[in-house]
């Protein structure tokens, strides 16, 4: 039997898909998922599949311009967020960097996501000789993530 490779999907459960799918393009360099085949834009596409305007905002994805990080979809619930997320996301905003050149990275990386709408939750110091440091941050719908 031969093993194959398999590429993953990170999927976020949210209350406003594009606004999130918005955000996390910002955060990472990532762009929206182009429209199907034969379409100029989204709006022609779901007109053609006859999605009514209430229903346009139920989905949205980014992709990675270069193809090689994951693809990240985000669908709407009705749910809010319960709870601490179990898996989050590391933002590789200061690789390569140490001490205090890392952690002003990390807090520059920090403010500009704030002013997309993030929320900064606590800050890491470095701690030797495993501890980098880090920042935990939340995205616009609480959604726990490090700056790492």
């Amino acid at each position: 039997m031969t093993e194959q490779t398999r590429t993953v999907q990170i999927t976020f459960d949210c209350a406003d898909p594009a606004g999130l799918a918005a955000f996390w393009a910002t955060t990472l360099g990532y762009r929206l998922q182009d429209p199907p085949g034969g379409f100029e834009s989204w709006e022609q596409a779901l007109d053609a599949m006859g999605v009514p305007p209430e229903r346009r905002n139920d989905a949205s994805a980014v992709v990675d311009p270069a193809g090689t990080g994951p693809r990240l979809f985000f669908q709407r619930v009705p749910e809010g967020k319960q709870a601490k997320n179990r898996v989050h996301l590391d933002v590789r905003a200061a690789t390569g960097l140490s001490g205090d050149a890392r952690m002003a990275a990390l807090e520059a990386e920090a403010e500009r996501l704030v002013s997309h709408g993030a929320t900064r939750l606590q800050r890491h110091e470095p701690a030797p000789p495993l501890g980098a440091g880090h920042l935990i941050m939340a995205d616009p719908e609480g959604n726990e993530f490090c700056l790492d």
